[in-house]
């Protein structure tokens, strides 16, 4: 399920890194390079402490050519100080309180018939569901479509799922 390397103690390979499950979402995000862009726009919104609290939190992460994929400028106008609470706001739609791997949200979507409704961080909604046997996808309330590529990235405080775009709240 997704292209990861997991070891024995359950380290997974992400952007070409090791995410250790005994280091928390920052720590474990700032070594993969393939979200330096989710990184530094953690930072810019000042989440960097929240995303390192106890948690558990389950976090779909964009890889940075989801970023590019925006419209030109996006991410540019997102980063700066007077758009913080707008950052912010988009950030906090990719984490939902709680830790749900791929069994949990396989279980939510059997229970919703082929779809399940999260709360997001943000008080917005995203709903998971299937595509084909074992993808699961994630829909915004744009009716945007993220594919995770990576699933069960473990990690202390919650995990993580690789995405390959970018979710936007209404």
């Amino acid at each position: 399920l997704g292209l990861n390397a997991q070891t024995m103690d359950n380290t997974v390979m992400v952007g070409g890194e090791s995410m250790y499950p005994t280091k928390n979402i920052v720590e474990n995000a700032v070594n993969s390079k393939k979200h330096t862009t989710l990184v530094a726009a953690v930072k810019a919104a000042g989440l960097v402490e929240t995303l390192q609290t106890k948690g558990p939190f389950t976090v779909f992460a964009p890889v940075n050519d989801a970023f590019s994929d925006l419209p030109a400028g996006t991410v540019e106008t997102l980063l700066k100080p007077e758009n913080k609470a707008t950052l912010t706001k988009v950030l906090t739609y990719h984490v939902v309180s709680g830790k749900y791997d791929y069994a949990a949200l396989d279980k939510l979507i059997t229970a919703g018939k082929g779809k399940a409704m999260l709360k997001t961080v943000s008080g917005g909604s995203l709903w998971v569901m299937k595509n084909g046997m074992h993808n699961i996808i994630v829909k915004d309330e744009m009716g945007n479509i993220a594919t995770i590529s990576t699933y069960d990235v473990i990690q202390s405080n919650g995990v993580i799922h690789v995405i390959d775009a970018v979710l936007m709240p209404k």
